[in-house]
């Protein structure tokens, strides 16, 4: 699983990868890999206007704004059972 935090390094971005980081932690997730994503061009790619995004597995799941520990971790395991 690609965990992929799309930001420029704002503290909104850094709070995301740090909610992230720690869901993935909560649920074990021994392959999964948290990236962060600071170039314009790639988050552009995604069709991200406004930063923090969350992409998991390529699929944009949040943008805009931080999503608590409880929706991140809702998010991982919805991904999961896809």
């Amino acid at each position: 699983m690609k965990l992929e935090i799309l930001g420029s390094g704002c503290a909104n971005c850094k709070k995301l990868e740090a909610v992230t980081k720690e869901a993935v932690g909560e649920l074990a997730i021994a392959d999964a890999e948290v990236v962060k994503v600071t170039d314009m061009k790639a988050i552009m790619g995604y069709g991200v206007m406004s930063t923090p995004g969350l992409v998991i597995d390529g699929k944009v799941v949040s943008s805009g704004r931080v999503p608590s520990k409880a929706e991140v971790t809702s998010l991982i395991t919805t991904a999961l059972s896809v």
